[in-house]
């Protein structure tokens, strides 16, 4: 079981702070020859392969890293261009991680306004006044879980469906934020959560969690 990632949202619908703490399973790593037998194309700012399934390697699969050095859209970290440098023999041979392509943060932030939005509109739809909103969606490999605080503040966590206790994983989250984020001097209320004790705690309660495979009573 685990727990994928955990995003806070502000009352306006902005990503305030997100954790992904899960690294996806289907990824592929393989040793590449000159020239790649695979077709790579660019799409979105991303490197994608177009053509040439094998291995676990799969059509839509973007490049994720480059003999170990993590790629980000179309560049890898060091500053190389995909692209360009899987283009040139002299760099062969190379090892070449393929997975499903990983949210840019402008998407995560497109995506954060866009859950406000639904979570405001399954408020409104509600057949009886006071609802709480969405409180949890489910698909068939993760469920995403919701808990708003009094002052609008929306803890997010996605997990996979088997994992219990993510009520009570909730509001732990909730008691990190107002122990570590709130109560700190240089924290400003609806801005972005940069504080290194926040971090420490949260994943300390993801750990357990995850170990425990539920978090206390209520799950």
């Amino acid at each position: 079981m685990a727990i994928f990632s955990v995003y806070v949202v502000n009352k306006a619908g902005g990503l305030i702070y997100q954790l992904d703490s899960y690294a996806p399973r289907a990824e592929a790593e393989k040793t590449f020859s000159y020239p790649l037998d695979l077709l790579l194309k660019l799409h979105d700012e991303r490197v994608l392969v177009a053509f040439g399934q094998r291995d676990g390697i799969r059509v839509g699969h973007a490049v994720l890293a480059i003999n170990g050095t993590d790629v980000n859209g179309k560049y890898t970290a060091d500053g190389k261009e995909v692209l360009e440098y899987l283009g040139n023999p002299a760099n062969y041979p190379v090892s070449i991680r393929f997975g499903r392509p990983r949210l840019t943060s402008n998407e995560k932030l497109m995506l954060a306004s866009m859950f406000h939005s639904l979570f405001a509109i399954g408020s409104q739809l509600s057949p009886e006044q006071g609802s709480s909103g969405i409180e949890m969606l489910e698909t068939d490999t993760f469920k995403l879980h919701c808990f708003q605080t009094l002052t609008g503040i929306k803890f997010v966590v996605l997990a996979d469906p088997r994992q219990a206790g993510i009520d009570s994983l909730l509001r732990k989250i909730y008691e990190i934020y107002s122990d570590f984020a709130l109560k700190n001097p240089f924290y400003s209320l609806e801005m972005p959560i940069r504080c290194e004790l926040f971090d420490q705690n949260l994943k300390l309660a993801l750990e357990v969690a995850e170990k425990a495979g539920t978090f206390g009573p209520g799950s």
